[in-house]
């Protein structure tokens, strides 16, 4: 059992008048530990130390910020058994690919590292001879990071590392769910030596969250969480004009031509889908088959989602392991029964299982409509309607046709198609013959209702910048 304290201003400090949050194993159900609930006073706290510090963090060279996260990132490999142990037994994750994030978190510090010599500003010609127009990168502020369930370990570091390298600094509000990792990586930053202040992680219920987001220090919200958590977020942010960035829902479509590999794109959709129990906000959640080659993919399909095994995966690691609760696995399960009830049918799973943990069965549905919910709206399980199409132009229609842009799949041998998807998608990105994986140097960033700025690369590096003109008359 772990109990695990605020960090506020580089120090553990215990809230005694406040309720602890319990933590539970969602593979058992049993309890693996507690965190502090902050309260409003150490929410405002943690804010002022950040407002504080980013002063003298901002004056640093670049460079200097560079080397401290590259400080950061080393102690995130020291610490990566300790964050990888929190981590599996709060989300259900295998040991080693619960480790695996904390190493793949020090890698995505260390690549935003290398900005240090690379914000760069501009040189922009003046109307008049003796006038030239300076643009300037300049920090914000404080950033309010809010970190979801499901890659915890990853998505703190990815919001974190760019933040800082930019000169501004953090207050972080892990999920409820899955929170001892956060204090985890906290020590890691203790052991980095970061400035005090620089890095606060609270663990907060929603009323301290939503003091924490209306402070008017807070210059930046950042969230990667649902739709409504966004609406949420863009109240607060409505405050005192805080700029948000929002990573929110996705229904990833896989669009599969009678020219692709048919194997290939089964075995990498049923491995997008039931990796993480299918919490990954870029699984594929629909897919659409060419007509001609329908029958025999939802075969394929039919055949690798009933190999799918459900259990703990601290025991087998080649399990599909839990959801993150039950509330989300009943919320999974009464959408397959509406889906059902709609005149889809189960080809595999669709039953929910007996016995602790929150797992639910790899399910297939074939028989589906574009206007059933079970295809408009996010699953967040491992859940995959499929529907056939007769051409690519009908395929792109029915994805196009959608309150969600995060991203989509393709899957064919011909250039000609792929071009075609490639111009005519509305989604920030495209996965072409292979699933989704982020790249952290590319541009994580969704269209429609999937969200507002984005993650990762020089571009989401720069979503934590303001800009200055400068007018110099000479």
């Amino acid at each position: 059992m772990r109990t695990e304290h605020n960090f506020i201003d580089a120090r553990f400090v215990d809230a005694p008048d406040q309720p602890r949050l319990s933590v539970f194993d969602p593979a058992t159900g049993a309890p693996v530990g507690s965190v502090s609930a902050a309260s409003h006073a150490q929410a405002t706290a943690a804010v002022d130390a950040a407002a504080k510090a980013q002063k003298a963090w901002a004056k640093l060279p670049s460079i200097a910020r560079g080397q401290y996260l590259r400080r950061l990132a080393d102690a995130l490999e020291a610490c990566a058994d300790d964050i990888g142990a929190a981590l599996a037994s709060e989300s259900g994750k295998a040991p080693q690919e619960a480790r695996n994030e904390a190493l793949y978190a020090a890698e995505i510090t260390r690549y935003h590292a290398e900005w240090a010599r690379r914000i760069e500003g501009e040189v922009i010609p003046s109307d008049t001879p003796d006038e030239t127009l300076l643009l300037q990168r300049e920090p914000i502020g404080v950033v309010a990071c809010l970190i979801p369930f499901n890659y915890p370990v990853y998505t703190l570091l990815r919001k974190v590392a760019p933040a800082l390298i930019a000169g501004n600094t953090v207050v972080v509000r892990p999920s409820n769910n899955t929170p001892l990792s956060a204090f985890a990586i906290a020590r890691a930053v203790q052991q980095a030596q970061l400035p005090e202040g620089v890095v606060n992680i609270l663990a907060m219920q929603h009323d301290v969250a939503a003091t924490l987001c209306s402070h008017p220090a807070v210059g930046m919200i950042t969230l990667t969480g649902s739709v409504r958590a966004g609406r949420t977020v863009l109240d607060y942010c409505k405050a005192n004009i805080a700029k948000p960035s929002l990573e929110l829902g996705g229904k990833t479509p896989a669009i599969i031509e009678a020219d692709a590999d048919l194997e290939a794109a089964a075995s990498a959709i049923v491995a997008s889908k039931t990796t993480h129990c299918g919490q990954l906000c870029t699984a594929i959640e629909r897919v659409y088959v060419q007509a001609s080659v329908h029958q025999r993919f939802l075969e394929l399909l039919r055949e690798k989602f009933a190999a799918v095994r459900i259990g703990n995966r601290a025991e087998d690691a080649s399990y599909m392991g839990p959801l993150i609760s039950a509330s989300a696995r009943e919320d999974v399960h009464a959408k397959v029964q509406r889906a059902v009830a709609a005149g889809a049918r189960i080809e595999a799973g669709g039953v929910m299982p007996e016995g602790p943990g929150h797992f639910y069965p790899a399910t297939l549905l074939s028989d589906c409509r574009q206007d059933m919910e079970i295809v408009q709206e996010e699953t967040f399980g491992p859940v995959l309607p499929v529907l056939a199409y007769e051409t690519l132009d009908d395929a792109l229609a029915m994805a196009n046709d959608h309150q969600f842009g995060l991203s989509s799949v393709l899957y064919t041998e011909h250039y000609r198609n792929a071009m075609k998807v490639a111009n005519a998608i509305e989604a920030g990105e495209l996965y072409v013959n292979r699933t989704p994986a982020d790249p952290y140097q590319g541009y994580h960033a969704g269209w429609k209702r999937s969200g507002l700025g984005g993650d990762d690369g020089k571009h989401g590096m720069l979503e934590f910048t303001q800009t200055r003109l400068v007018v110099l008359k000479f």
